[in-house]
């Protein structure tokens, strides 16, 4: 059997983008799997939650932003850590960059280590990585809640509880009912649990449900445009999120090493899930999170390029 490619080494092909309006005030950029950015317009200025892998991926986003309107990008919104999702925060030149308490305490904590671990795992994102000037740090940092009005447009910035990371954030239209959920939703797409609480997961999908949103804006995948599509999300993060941690657990509880977990949980997911996107890139990362978690180790440990690379080699060598 050939040896896979590290992480997302073989990931080349170009993705197709689609810019949907979910309402006059609320956009989605998507790119067939690759990660998201939402958009909101108020009154007076755009917010942008999520910013693309680099500066340059990000003048595609402003690009589109510009077709239809030329308010001022006054905020990017963080809704986690990861450099993927927020090195592209300079391109847009705002005055602000909100993130979690949680969210700032992980880019201190971690941010550097999991910038050279991202751009190693996804090369075709960080083409342009000369353009990051370093790492984004956010001038607004809130706890659990903030709440700001771009004019008459409510906007609700939330952490609902720990799943993806720690940190995670929310942006929340209540007039509209409209959500961007960041990677604690994905659709069609692989959840990534590396730096997961995968125990407190679900209930955090929970506190998304009980919102009742119209549409949402996953981490990755299509816009989710009704209530259906919207629990299909919903319900596909966590049977997946679920099905890995149950299979990881039975495995432990059974005495097994981390290698024999793996192969057994691959196995036992592979037909449900191994046709969404990055598959087969996330389940290394996400089956040693969960052995952690099962084990000793209640909170994720530092991904390092150097321990990616290790544990690749452990499991797919």
């Amino acid at each position: 059997m050939k040896e896979k490619k590290f992480a997302s080494q073989a990931d080349l092909a170009e993705k197709k983008v689609s810019f949907d309006r979910l309402s006059d005030h609320a956009y989605a950029y998507t790119a067939e799997g690759d990660p998201n950015t939402g958009v909101v317009i108020g009154d007076d200025a755009v917010m942008v939650i999520d910013t693309q892998a680099t500066p340059v991926m990000a003048q595609d986003v402003i690009r589109r932003i510009r077709e239809v309107t030329d308010k001022p990008i006054r905020y990017v919104v963080l809704s986690h850590y990861h450099a993927v999702r927020v090195l592209g925060a300079t391109g847009y030149r705002p005055e602000h960059v909100i993130a979690s308490r949680d969210t700032l305490d992980l880019i201190v904590e971690r941010g550097e280590q999991d910038m050279k671990s991202e751009i190693e795992r996804f090369p075709r994102l960080f083409r342009a990585v000369e353009s990051v000037p370093g790492l984004t740090w956010p001038t607004l940092v809130f706890e659990r809640r903030m709440t700001l009005w771009l004019g008459k447009l409510q906007v609700e910035i939330m952490q609902l509880g720990r799943g993806h990371t720690k940190g995670d954030t929310v942006v929340w239209l209540p007039q509209e009912k409209i959500l961007f959920s960041g990677d604690l939703v994905e659709y069609d797409a692989t959840p990534y649990t590396g730096d997961a609480y995968l125990t407190d997961w679900p209930a955090t999908l929970d506190a998304i449900a009980a919102l009742q949103p119209q549409q949402l804006v996953p981490g990755r995948g299509a816009s989710l445009r009704t209530p259906s599509d919207v629990k299909a999300g919903l319900d596909g993060t966590r049977a997946f999120v679920t099905d890995m941690f149950g299979a990881v657990k039975r495995g432990v509880a059974a005495g097994k090493d981390l290698g024999s977990v793996y192969r057994e949980t691959s196995a036992a997911l592979r037909p449900k899930f191994g046709h969404w996107v990055i598959f087969d890139h996330c389940l290394p990362f996400d089956v040693t999170r969960a052995y952690d978690e099962a084990t000793q180790y209640p909170d994720p440990r530092i991904w390092t390029a150097e321990r990616d690379k290790a544990m690749w080699e452990t499991l797919e060598g």
